[in-house]
């Protein structure tokens, strides 16, 4: 799977984030049009299929991202540990 460049994710979640307040606020069917292609594209770049792993998965890869925790993307798996 191709990987997004994180620039291009953090502009995504970005642009999700401020369309959700937008939405809250006005709910104009143009906001809510924008905001489900912003989430789409967000999907697609992140090969997930709801915008909430799709969030999750952007933040986890942009810089700074704690990348030894990966709780929120792992289901009740058993860790192994060494």
């Amino acid at each position: 799977m191709l990987m997004a460049h994180p620039a291009v994710l953090r502009n995504l979640v970005e642009q999700y984030d401020a369309l959700r307040v937008l939405h809250a606020e006005d709910g104009s069917p143009a906001v809510r049009r924008r905001m489900e292609d912003v989430a789409y594209t967000l999907c697609v770049s992140t090969g997930t299929r709801d915008i909430d792993a799709a969030l999750i998965a952007a933040r986890h890869r942009l810089p700074g991202a704690r990348t030894e925790d990966d709780s929120l993307l792992v289901s009740d798996a058993p860790r192994i540990t060494r």
